[in-house]
C-alpha cells in the first residue's frame, strides 16, 4: 500500500510542545515510528513537511495516482485551507486527519477543522499514537 504523509506548518517544532509536556517527541521520531510500522504492514511512505500550502497541494496532486491513502496533520490549515480541502476532494485519496491532544496542540486546531468532512476519519491523540492509529486505520479500511 502506498501512503502519503503530509506534516503541516510547524510540525518541525513539535519538540517545543513535547518538551513542555515533559517528553522528547520530534518530527524525526514520528517519521521513524511511521516507517517502522509501514515496513511491518508492507506499506510504502512518501513524507513531506512544509509550511507552504502550495507545496502541500502540489505534493498531493503529483502523487494522487500513486497513493492509496494519506495521513495529514494540517495544524493551523485545519481552519482556513479551503484550497487544500478542495484538493483532497478532487484527488479522492483516502485520508485520515491527524490532530494532537492538548499539550501538543494548545490552539485546538482540530476542534473546528474544515478538512474533516473530506476525510475517512480524524485521529486525536499524542503525536506518535495519532499517526500510528491513522496508519492502522488506512491499511484496515482498504483491506490491506
Amino acid at each position: 500500500m502506498n501512503i502519503l504523509i503530509l506534516h503541516g506548518p510547524n510540525m518541525n517544532l513539535i519538540g517545543v510542545h513535547s518538551a513542555a509536556a515533559g517528553e522528547q517527541i520530534t518530527l524525526d521520531k514520528i517519521n521513524h515510528a511511521l516507517q517502522r510500522k509501514a515496513r511491518e504492514m508492507d506499506a510504502t511512505l512518501k513524507i513531506l513537511q512544509t509550511h507552504d500550502r502550495a507545496k502541500a497541494i502540489t505534493f498531493l496532486q503529483r502523487n494522487r495516482n500513486w497513493a492509496e491513502g494519506c495521513l495529514i496533520a494540517p495544524g493551523a490549515w485545519a481552519r482556513s485551507a479551503y484550497d487544500l480541502r478542495d484538493t483532497l476532494q478532487l484527488c479522492k485519496i483516502r485520508t485520515v486527519e491527524i490532530h494532537f491532544d492538548t499539550p501538543y496542540d494548545p490552539s485546538k486546531h482540530g476542534a473546528a477543522s474544515i478538512l474533516s468532512e473530506t476525510c475517512l476519519s480524524t485521529e486525536t491523540a499524542s503525536p506518535v499514537d495519532a499517526y500510528l492509529n491513522g496508519l492502522k486505520l488506512l491499511t484496515t479500511a482498504t483491506g490491506e
